[in-house]
């Protein structure tokens, strides 16, 4: 069975999402290197790994997204 394509709005928005889960963990992963709070920075870390699940899970959505040429 073939897999549905997404919409072009859909694309655009799974793009956008992935790029701000991106930004998001990596600002994260920064902050740590110069956070001295250690509650702080396992909270840090913990965004990271959510962060990185996130984008796991969303990427797939890329096999389904149209392409313009």
């Amino acid at each position: 069975m073939d897999q549905e394509k997404l919409a072009l709005h859909e694309t655009l928005e799974t793009h956008e999402i992935i790029n701000f889960k991106t930004v998001c963990l990596l600002r994260s992963k920064l902050m740590q290197g110069i956070c001295f709070n250690n509650e702080l920075k396992q909270l840090m870390e913990k965004d990271v790994k959510q962060s990185i699940q996130d984008i796991n899970e969303l990427l797939p959505f890329y096999n389904q997204s149209q392409i313009i040429h």
